[in-house]
């Protein structure tokens, strides 16, 4: 596995003692720690993948360093920033603005074209319509989609549909991009071509990456692996927790 390089710049996301419970599924008011005392940093420019099993907690993880889950206990810090201290209106600002999410469904809106899906969130985000498309074309033809700009979703392939979702994921700059087992809807090859799409992100724009697997090959792509397993962090690539 490929080391990251080390660097002397504050990180750009930091995982702090997360840990989240769930309330048992018998609603006899048992809860279930699905994470625990999870803690790792991840700097600019560095692509991590957090790898485990199903139900391992890993997807939990993503949801709380992107904001989608509240942690109950521990902090999640992004450019400095402790998300569980913002309330709903800022934390959704932020999660708009500063993180992008890739997911393993595209989620695209079957009645937009291509370039209009991509320029989504900055629609949202109130930007003028002009820079809107400029900064949606600019991210299509990043992951080699430029051509098929105008195009509806149900015009473009599995992998093609992903790939516009990764544009849409970097549309907004975003200080990290979040992905949730992007390649889990695809076959082998476009599953290769994603990820390697998404390794040339990092190595060439400095994209910063948090990508949660199952696949070791797919991990073995990223510049290191954080394993988790019921809820911890475990094995040799395992990071221990803050000071």
């Amino acid at each position: 596995m490929t080391l990251a390089t080390p660097t002397t710049d504050p990180p750009v996301l930091v995982a702090d003692q997360l840990a989240k419970t769930f309330a048992a599924g018998s609603g006899n008011g048992a809860l279930v720690a699905a994470v625990q005392g999870v803690s790792f940093s991840v700097a600019a420019g560095e692509m991590v993948a957090i790898m485990g099993a199903s139900g391992s907690g890993k997807s939990t993880i993503l949801h709380m360093l992107g904001g989608i889950t509240r942690p109950t206990s521990g902090r999640v810090l992004l450019e400095g920033v402790d998300l569980a201290a913002l309330d709903d209106d800022r934390l959704a600002v932020i999660r708009r603005r500063r993180i992008g999410f890739i997911f393993q469904r595209y989620n695209l809106l079957p009645e937009l074209s291509l370039v209009e899906n991509v320029a989504l969130p900055l629609v949202l985000d109130g930007r003028p319509e002009r820079e809107c498309r400029e900064r949606a074309l600019e991210a299509i033809a990043a992951v080699g989609l430029g051509p098929r700009a105008e195009h509806r979703p149900d015009a473009l392939s599995g992998g093609e549909q992903q790939r516009g979702a990764i544009a849409r994921g970097l549309v907004t700059r975003p200080a990290v991009v979040l992905a949730d087992e992007p390649t889990g809807a695809l076959d082998s090859a476009n599953a290769r071509a994603v990820i390697r799409l998404l390794t040339r992100l990092v190595a060439d724009r400095g994209l910063t990456v948090v990508l949660v697997t199952h696949d070791p090959l797919i991990a073995a792509t990223a510049n290191r692996a954080i394993r988790i397993v019921d809820g911890l962090i475990a094995g040799p690539d395992g990071e221990s927790p803050l000071p």
